[in-house]
């Protein structure tokens, strides 16, 4: 890596998670007491570790997050009040850039996961609540989401082809000109492409935090289905197969894990839901992992931790969450030490 700033991964030191709390005027509105619950434990399993930072609309909704949580948070939560569309944080969130123990933020474009649903307010968070911010903030007029992308730490960065190229996002850019253009911002080396496998239900043209995952610089782990009379058995295949192909900077094979996608989960209409084990969120000591309530879930733990030999694994709902198609990743950016005025 040169010695510029570049995308932290994951892993790098936290001082904090953003989280954009469920309320009557988001998508959550029919199953909101149930979304709230399980906001209440994925902000718990976050102050565990580090400050959750949650944005609210105003003193009342605060009022009533702080009433939820009523105590159970070891770090107490910093409250912003913002106006947002929707809790998905993860895209709208900063992008943060390292160097020497310096961090920069960027803020990416948010068209609703290409103009799929309004997003005028949260393309806007960022800038609203520049105060909360210690590093300086650059705005990037380019659509580019947190979920879409994943670094190693090593200047890779891993991301799908159906997100940045098959997609209602920035259309004037040539695959050439989106590797050139991604990379440089976020002061990477190299891009690997992954152009097979997808969730049903996935609304946000196959992100690459429901699909495969870096958890340290030589480890990944991907979503599979072994089920062959499972929709997802072929493409997931394939998948697996570009997967096995990936190679670090230094030529050597990654180590894999192959973590089962959870049996089939669908909404009140029958409608097949994105379930997924590798939408996990990596807090310093702690990976937060959704679980299902299903056979598959103790196996996907398991070899989580295969993944996380030093960590501990706290597992969360999520089954609600996926009710709008996401998952703890989502629903949190992690804020890396140096991010947050004190």
């Amino acid at each position: 890596m040169s010695n510029r700033f570049s995308m932290l991964p994951e892993w790098a030191p936290q001082q904090a998670v953003l989280l954009a709390w469920p309320h009557e005027q988001t998508d959550w509105l029919p199953w909101l007491a149930a979304i709230q619950h399980d906001y209440v434990e994925l902000a718990v399993a976050i102050a565990a570790e580090v400050t959750p930072v949650i944005l609210c609309q105003d003193a009342v909704h605060q009022q009533h997050i702080t009433q939820q949580l009523a105590g159970r948070c070891l770090q107490a939560p910093r409250f912003v009040i913002a106006p947002y569309n929707d809790t998905w944080c993860r895209d709208y969130g900063p992008v943060t850039l390292g160097l020497d123990g310096k961090v920069q933020l960027l803020d990416f474009q948010f068209n609703g996961w290409g103009d799929k649903y309004d997003a005028g307010l949260d393309n806007k968070i960022n800038q609203y609540i520049w105060g909360e911010w210690r590093a300086p903030l650059r705005t990037i007029q380019y659509e580019l989401e947190g979920g879409s992308i994943e670094t190693d730490g090593q200047g890779s960065l891993l991301t799908t082809a159906h997100c940045l190229l098959d997609s209602n996002r920035n259309k004037d850019f040539t695959k050439a000109q989106v590797e050139k253009f991604v990379l440089e911002q976020l002061g990477l080396e190299r891009m690997l492409w992954i152009t097979e496998g997808a969730l049903l239900g996935d609304d946000t043209d196959s992100h690459i935090d429901n699909l495969v995952r870096f958890c340290g610089p030589d480890t990944i782990a991907y979503a599979t289905c072994s089920n062959a009379a499972d929709v997802h058995f072929e493409p997931m295949q394939k998948m697996k197969a570009q997967v096995a192909a990936l190679r670090q900077p230094n030529g050597q094979p990654y180590q894999l894990q192959a973590i089962e996608i959870p049996a089939p989960q669908f909404d009140e209409d029958g409608k097949r839901l994105p379930g997924s084990y590798v939408n996990f969120l990596i807090v310093n000591n702690s990976v937060i992992v959704p679980v299902f309530g299903c056979a598959e879930d103790a196996a996907a733990l398991a070899g989580l931790q295969r993944c996380f030999p030093g960590k501990k694994l706290v597992s969360v709902p999520g089954s609600n969450l996926i009710k709008q198609y996401g998952g703890p990743h989502c629903a949190t950016m992690q804020l890396p030490v140096g991010t947050l005025l004190n």
